[in-house]
């Protein structure tokens, strides 16, 4: 009965931490655009009941549109007129060119951040964890630094989203043969869920 117990609960625990995932992103979009939307339109006045997951569909349309908008000459132009005007207020200009200086770096298409998975000793030496390349050090930094440094992003698990930037000696920092999914799955998972066995041996990283 145990045994019978416990393949219930794996099958179960999955997919009910899935659906309520799928279920609160459906409703918080809903509860965010939807209510944008004029009296006569919304479906509570036109079925006369509410259509869930109408908010994920808006919001779908409305990134893809602003897309198309904003990669065209006159869309670039109003982009920038729009971001001439958020400059010129002080607190809403450092927060805005602050998120989108991350926002570029994390979601651009050339963007650098998390190019590999690293194999760091953190926080002593002797304990090894899992980092993620971001880049080199730069600005007034590198000239603080003797020899050659990488900049590299340790998360937390099983939360990525926090963690600690370290720069490191990049002959400290060994460089996984492991792709940046697979090492968050491991990351998330605590360990449980390991990459494939075979990997070739690691080798000492070679910034590019």
């Amino acid at each position: 009965m145990k045994r019978y117990f416990i393949t219930g609960l794996l099958i179960w625990i999955p997919l009910s931490i899935t659906f309520t995932v799928l279920a609160w992103i459906v409703n918080t979009l809903d509860g965010w655009v939807v209510p944008w939307l004029p009296a006569h339109l919304q479906p509570q006045n036109v079925l006369g009941f509410n259509l869930p997951g109408l908010g994920v569909v808006l919001c779908i349309f409305i990134l893809f549109a602003t897309g198309v908008i904003g990669a065209n000459v006159l869309g670039q132009r109003l982009v920038r007129t729009w971001e001439a005007l958020l400059a010129r207020i002080p607190v809403v200009k450092s927060i805005y060119y602050s998120v989108k200086q991350v926002s570029d770096t994390l979601f651009s298409s050339s963007g650098q951040a998390f190019r590999k998975a690293l194999l760091v000793q953190y926080p002593r030496e002797g304990i090894w964890t899992i980092a993620f390349l971001t880049g080199a050090p730069g600005g007034g930094v590198s000239r603080h630094l003797e020899g050659e440094y990488v900049s590299v992003y340790v998360p937390t698990t099983p939360n990525p989203t926090s963690g600690f930037f370290l720069m490191l000696p990049a002959t400290d920092i060994i460089e996984l043969d492991m792709s940046v999914d697979e090492a968050l799955k491991y990351i998330i998972s605590m360990g449980v869920v390991a990459p494939p066995a075979s990997q070739p041996e690691p080798s000492i990283l070679i910034i590019e």
